[in-house]
């Protein structure tokens, strides 16, 4: 084992033209510079749908209910220090403007791209997995 397991959840949101977002991890941040889904970790107590709602709503502004994340995939991937699991949820419907608060770039990417995109090594596998779907 590579150390702890740490738990953190992610959205693929798809357009309506069937594109994914993705986010650049902003400076100051570990891993800055990299694309990634939005999402993040739990809160203690949290379930991964509540923790996801609460980072969609603190990352970009909208709001997204529940019942509109589907599950998709997971990545279990070690890193050195820990080992990441990662539920990846699908998602199409929110309510709000997309307004990255932390600074991030966003893009919309056809699942086929998303490999043109530099991405921590967990999300990779996510990726070529949507891709496959599409």
């Amino acid at each position: 084992m590579s150390g702890p397991v740490l738990l953190v959840v992610a959205a693929a949101l798809f357009d309506g033209e069937g594109r994914v977002l993705l986010a650049q991890r902003p400076e100051g941040k570990q891993l800055a510079g990299l694309w990634e889904f939005p999402g993040g970790k739990l809160e203690p107590g949290e379930t991964p749908e509540a923790a996801l709602v609460r980072e969609l709503q603190e990352e970009l502004s909208i709001t997204v209910n529940e019942t509109a994340l589907e599950p998709l995939t997971f990545a279990s991937f070690a890193y050195p220090a820990f080992h990441l699991l990662m539920p990846l949820y699908g998602c199409r419907n929110w309510t709000g403007a997309m307004d990255p608060r932390e600074g991030q770039a966003i893009a919309w990417v056809a699942p086929e791209n998303l490999r043109q995109y530099k991405a921590p090594p967990a999300d990779l596998p996510l990726f070529d997995w949507l891709a496959a779907k599409r």
